[in-house]
């Protein structure tokens, strides 16, 4: 568990937006994508370690993972996240 104050800190390296943690369902969704081998990181390759954790960044779009309770903030350890894996902001409708 990262401590908040902690989190607080940490910004995005690549836009230096903040940074949440990922829930549950989509850390399960994943994992689940890591163990069919289906899962690259935005360097292209293929991940292999579960991950324990996942801080999002504030646009929903990258997620970078925690591993033995360490956030890993490299560019390219970081994970791309497809618009369906998250969630829209509050009060953002879609257009038609």
């Amino acid at each position: 568990m990262i401590d908040s104050e902690f989190l607080n800190l940490l910004r995005c390296p690549e836009s230096q937006q903040t940074l949440s943690v990922a829930d549950a369902a989509l850390v399960r969704s994943l994992n689940e994508k890591i163990a069919a081998g289906s899962l690259k990181n935005r360097a292209g390759e293929t991940v292999g370690q579960p991950l324990d954790g996942g801080l999002v960044r504030k646009d929903q779009t990258v997620l970078y993972p925690i591993r033995q309770d360490i956030p890993v903030l490299l560019i390219a350890e970081s994970l791309a996240l497809a618009p369906a894996a998250t969630s829209p902001s509050p009060g953002l409708s879609a257009r038609r």
